[in-house]
């Protein structure tokens, strides 16, 4: 077998991938540390990446894969770590168990995000989590003109708008009060940041729609995707948002089911 690795730049994951890198190679198995520059070769001959870092970490590398048919093993070094299932102590016995074809792989949905200004398309990306349209620096709320398949829904005047797949649900969108979904279902949320009309709520939409925002405002205003990259968005800059066809596979943890993170993670259930 052959694996990349790709490693968070801290003092933590760099010392546990120096294990991880001697471990696999008394295994015999052929490894990778991969970068931005190396992946898009190397990712032809990979039967797997094992990330070691944190969620964002997973994200960078899914942003480099672009939808590439490659599973992901997420050794978690960073915080929470909803896309990085697996400890450090789980890591060798999961990666044995991904080996010996004991693991079973989740094909997280995606979308694809573009940016127009006009009809010229000025940034087309894939996003695994989110793509988020916010205000800039200024403490004023921006309008956020927002259609559904070509049929209007609503202006929305709030700090910004979040546009999630389920496996986003976890991050900005449940800090912004928005609801858990199950990462295997097919849909999308729409959920506004600090609302300045109070019956404006999140809303979970058909994974089959397309979303078009018009940005309504003269002030700062950014289009954030997966929290990598942001890019500023002009009076009347439209974007789009539908289902990809392009997908990130992911390695669940063998020692631990999706609602069992949930609930570790969130405490749910803690008094």
């Amino acid at each position: 077998m052959f694996f990349g690795v790709l490693v968070k730049q801290s003092e933590k994951a760099k010392e546990f991938s120096k294990k991880l890198l001697k471990w696999l190679k008394q295994k015999k198995i052929k490894t990778k540390v991969l970068t931005q520059s190396n992946i898009k070769h190397a990712q032809k001959s990979l039967d797997a990446i094992i990330v070691v870092g944190g969620d964002g970490t997973l994200l960078y590398t899914a942003r480099l894969l672009d939808g590439a048919k490659i599973p992901i093993i997420g050794i978690n070094m960073g915080g929470l770590g909803f896309l990085t299932e697996i400890s450090p102590h789980e890591a060798f016995d999961a990666i044995e168990c991904f080996i010996c074809g004991k693991t079973t792989i989740s094909k997280r949905m995606m979308c694809d995000v573009n940016l127009y200004r006009g009809e010229k398309i000025l940034k087309s990306s894939t996003v695994l989590n989110d793509a988020v349209i916010t205000k800039g620096n200024i403490a004023r709320m921006i309008e956020l003109e927002t259609y559904v398949d070509k049929k209007f829904l609503s202006r929305y005047r709030s700090d910004g708008l979040i546009v999630s797949t389920p496996t986003g649900s976890t991050a900005y969108v449940l800090s912004a009060g928005g609801p858990i979904i199950a990462y295997d279902l097919d849909c999308v949320i729409l959920c506004p940041i600090c609302p300045h009309t109070l019956t404006h709520r999140p809303i979970v939409l058909s994974s089959s729609v397309e979303i078009e925002i018009i940005n309504n405002s003269d002030t700062d205003v950014y289009l954030t995707l997966d929290g990598q990259e942001a890019f500023y968005v002009f009076f009347k800059d439209r974007i789009s948002i539908k289902k990809s066809d392009k997908r990130t596979y992911i390695v669940n943890s063998p020692y631990k089911g999706y609602f069992e993170i949930l609930n570790n993670k969130l405490n749910w259930g803690e008094r």
